[in-house]
């Protein structure tokens, strides 16, 4: 910022006490000089008249840029009253172009608008009024004069409310960006708090769940058949792991960030190589992350249910095409919600059908069981129906969920799938497989 600029920001901050202090130079250096060269030699009404209308001219400025259209008003009026009064043009009439240009600056449209209309009948009347009887020629040039004045001052009063009114904007729209910008940054750490909070209720709800149901399972058979007790915990021992991999998968996206290094120096999932006595120096090795389940991946979920003993079976229609990761993995976790609460809700030994059918322009999930449906116990705290909904929105599309008919329980998602010819060429395939037969 150059010094004029500071001194017109130190200016406009401090702008009561510049006009008054500005009024009282100006009364000091043209009041009394403008009375004293009218008055000598002469005594009555006159000097009076002429000193409150120099007054009138000069103390108005001290609220020009608080009241602007009041100020110029009275400037106007004690202006004409001197001229009319007979009074020749003193130096303190330079003050009106002045009053003129504060109120372009500072007023409504209306009140310069009007003021710049004054000021050239104005020029009008003190051409008229003092030149006219001397010299026409005189007159005219003494009009055009005056009204030269007034319209630069007006000009230069309008360009100064311009760039007023454009920086003003700029700053009204700098503070309306940084409120957008703190909106769209708590609006997008509410949609992430949302996600992880359903990624993490996905991997805990399900594995718990099949840890429960094998736990009980189980404890069940462990008296009769030790065998099936050994099975159950190397089930719970299996899906403890997997869901303990998600959620350090999840976890450590939140807490490293880009490029930095957590304590210790070592990057992490870097592998440390004890030298060998042949050894050659190698770069470190990271270790290496499987990518999010997609829609493929939900017969191997199928098959991980079945192996826990479950009586489910996997039924896919249609021709299966690449989705994007977003949009498979919407239908793999709506399956994996769903059959969660196969575990929690429909009761023993359930019988459940996954459906994944491929259409031309959609794919549909469908978990069904004839377990209790309705009569199922809840403590209405789950969030399982609410997040695969707001999951398959993101996407266009559509859950719905509710007992079937005959019994037992119907979830039913329905997500549009990008035009373009089909990833695989295959032919339709339909899988019916009862518990307890091989999932390859």
């Amino acid at each position: 910022m150059s010094w004029w600029d500071r001194l017109w920001q130190w200016e406009d901050t401090h702008r009561q006490g510049v006009d008054v202090a500005l009024t009282f130079v100006l009364a000091l250096g043209l009041v009394a000089p403008s009375v004293a060269i009218l008055s000598t030699g002469t005594s009555g009404v006159g000097p009076l008249l002429l000193a409150l209308c120099v007054l009138g001219v000069v103390v108005p400025l001290a609220w020009r840029r608080t009241r602007p259209a009041a100020s110029v008003a009275v400037v106007y009026t004690c202006a004409l009253l001197h001229v009319v009064a007979g009074f020749p043009v003193l130096l303190v009439d330079a003050v009106v172009p002045f009053a003129l240009y504060s109120v372009a600056l500072h007023g409504p449209r209306w009140a310069h608008r009007t003021g710049i209309v004054g000021a050239l009948v104005g020029s009008v009347l003190v051409g008229v009024g003092v030149a006219l009887p001397y010299d026409r020629t005189g007159a005219v040039l003494l009009t055009v004069l005056a009204a030269s004045i007034f319209l630069v001052a007006w000009a230069f009063g309008l360009v100064r409310r311009s760039r007023r009114e454009h920086v003003e904007a700029l700053v009204d729209r700098t503070h309306r960006l940084e409120v957008e910008r703190d909106q769209q940054a708590i609006i997008a750490t509410a949609a992430e708090r949302a996600r992880i909070a359903r990624e993490m209720h996905d991997i805990v709800a399900h594995s718990l769940s099949v840890m429960i149901a094998q736990a009980d399972g189980g404890r069940y058979a462990g008296a009769q058949d030790p065998a099936a007790a050994t099975r159950a915990l190397g089930t719970i021992a299996e899906t403890g792991r997997a869901a303990l991999t998600d959620m350090r998968r999840l976890l450590g996206v939140l807490r490293d960030a880009p490029g930095a290094e957590p304590s210790g120096g070592r990057a992490p999932g870097v592998l440390a190589r004890a030298p060998g006595p042949r050894s050659t120096p190698t770069l470190p090795t990271t270790t290496t992350t499987s990518p999010q389940p997609a829609a493929e991946d939900v017969e191997q979920l199928v098959a991980q249910m079945r192996a826990g003993g479950v009586r489910v079976s996997f039924v896919r229609l249609g021709t299966p095409r690449h989705l994007p990761p977003g949009a498979g993995l919407t239908v793999y976790r709506i399956a994996q919600e769903s059959l969660t609460n196969v575990l929690k809700h429909a009761g023993p030994d359930p019988g459940v059908t996954v459906l994944l059918q491929w259409q031309p322009a959609a794919v549909t999930v469908e978990v069904s069981d004839d377990g209790r449906g309705a009569a199922a116990d809840s403590d209405g705290l789950g969030q399982g129906l609410l997040g695969m909904r707001e999951r398959a929105a993101m996407f266009g599309g559509t859950v719905t969920a509710g007992p079937r008919p005959g019994g037992g329980f119907r979830v039913r998602a329905t997500l549009p799938t990008p035009g373009g010819p089909p990833a695989h060429h295959e032919p339709a395939t339909t899988h019916h497989e009862p518990a307890g037969e091989s999932s390859s």
